[in-house]
Order: structure tokens, then C-alpha cells, then sequence
């Protein structure tokens, strides 16, 4: 999959979590879901690891049972129960292991890279979360615009490493400019969170354009493609509290 199509695609994604934040935690967590269900779907593929059903498996129980899990949690910290989630999920990835039955060749490619995806489909409930704390909905739809137009910007032909820089400066614009539109967050909070979308999309490029399976491969391509953004929902969740702070 090209570089182009898969900035697009995050762009989309994005824009995607941003709209959904609009219209209540329901719709929200419904895309949280659609993050989590590319992840399961292209993680696999994009590690290249040895059991994929089984991983499949793990990081779709993980995943969707935090959706969940921050959904059905009242108040403010709504990521109070995850510890257990990740705790449950971890076990899983063991258990998967012992089950295999293929000689269990690179084990530790198969465990690491379970988890690994675990931890990002469970950051997409990040976005959920977030949308409940201090700054709420403005702070998330920031951060997701705030993505949405660097990855739109990362999808132009440009090199050097000003390119990288350029995709921040994009984003804390995006970002800073809705939080300045929005009283409820505030310039300041916007830039924050145009920095972390900027920071994220920035080093996204940087390290999957230099990966050939994302290229050769729809799968992991898929997975390239919704890592940002779902990886987001949890630094974003972050920078909420401690500003808030």
C-alpha cells in the first residue's frame, strides 16, 4: 500500500473520531470498536507473526473488552478498571502460546508481538475516556483534527527532515487553531494537542515508510494505517489529565 494512500486513509480515520465525538459516547466507542476490529485484522500481518489466528484472537478480546470496559465505567476515570484488561490480556497471550501446536517456533516474536498489538488496541479506549474528563469533547476532536490534517499533509511528496517538522507545525495549527475556536479548551490545550498528533503522525511516516511489508501487504497496511490513530486515544487521554492538573 503507498504512502499516499495510507495518509489518506489515517486522514479519514481521523476525521472519522472527530465526528463521532459530536455525537455522544456511543457513536464514539462505535468507532473505538472499528479501530480495534483494523487492528486485529492487520497486526498480524504487519509483524509477521507465526501464530495469527490465535493473536487475532487475544488482541480482539483485549481490544474490544476495553471499548467496553471505559464505555460501562461512570465518572471521570474511566481507565480505572483497564489495569485488569491489560492484566487478563497478558495471561491470554501466554495461554495462546501454550496452545499452538505448530512446534511453537519464535516464541518470543509470537509473545511479544501479541502484546504489543494488545497495548495498541486497547489505546483506541483512550478516545473514549478522554471525551469524559475536563476538556471533554473539544480536547479529543483537537487531537483528531489535529491528526487528520497532518496525515493529510504527510501524503505530499515531500523529503527531508523538514517534512517531519513541517507535519507538526500542521497539526499544532490544526489543533491550536479549534482550541482557540472553543472556549471550553482553550488555545494552549489545542497546541498541546496538535503537538501530540503532530509528534505521533511525524513518527508513524518515519517508521513505516521504511518497512517493505507495509508496501507489499493490505493487511499490514491496514494496521499502518489506524496505529496513530488508535495509539493516540491513550497519549491524548494523557496530556487531558495533566493539563488538566
Amino acid at each position: 500500500m503507498r504512502t499516499e494512500n495510507r495518509s489518506v486513509a489515517t486522514a479519514c480515520l481521523a476525521a472519522l473520531v472527530a465526528v463521532a465525538a459530536y455525537f455522544g459516547p456511543t457513536v464514539l466507542a462505535g468507532a473505538a470498536t472499528l479501530l480495534v476490529l483494523l487492528v486485529v485484522i492487520g497486526w498480524p500481518a504487519l509483524l509477521d507473526l507465526p501464530a495469527a489466528g490465535g493473536t487475532r484472537f487475544v488482541i480482539a478480546l483485549a481490544g474490544f473488552g476495553a471499548v467496553a470496559t471505559v464505555y460501562l465505567t461512570e465518572g471521570e476515570q474511566a481507565l480505572r478498571n483497564l489495569p485488569l484488561v491489560l492484566a487478563m490480556a497478558l495471561l491470554l497471550a501466554f495461554v495462546n502460546e501454550f496452545l499452538r501446536r505448530d512446534g511453537r517456533e519464535r516464541l518470543v516474536d509470537s509473545v511479544t508481538g501479541t502484546v504489543s498489538g494488545v497495548v495498541v488496541a486497547v489505546a483506541a479506549a483512550g478516545w473514549l475516556a478522554s471525551a469524559r474528563g475536563d476538556s471533554g469533547v473539544p480536547l479529543v476532536v483537537a487531537c483528531a483534527v489535529g491528526l487528520a490534517i497532518a496525515a493529510a499533509f504527510a501524503a505530499l511528496p515531500l523529503r527531508g527532515w523538514w517534512s517531519e517538522v513541517a507535519t507538526v507545525g500542521v497539526a499544532v495549527a490544526a489543533a491550536g487553531l479549534v482550541g482557540w475556536l472553543t472556549p471550553d479548551l482553550g488555545l494552549a490545550r489545542g497546541l498541546w494537542a496538535g503537538v501530540v498528533a503532530g509528534v505521533v503522525v511525524a513518527s508513524n511516516h518515519l517508521l513505516f515508510d521504511r518497512v517493505p511489508v507495509v508496501r507489499d501487504s493490505r493487511a499490514a497496511g491496514v494496521a499502518a494505517i489506524c496505529v496513530p490513530v488508535a495509539v493516540t486515544g491513550a497519549i491524548v487521554y494523557v496530556v487531558g489529565r495533566v493539563l488538566a492538573g
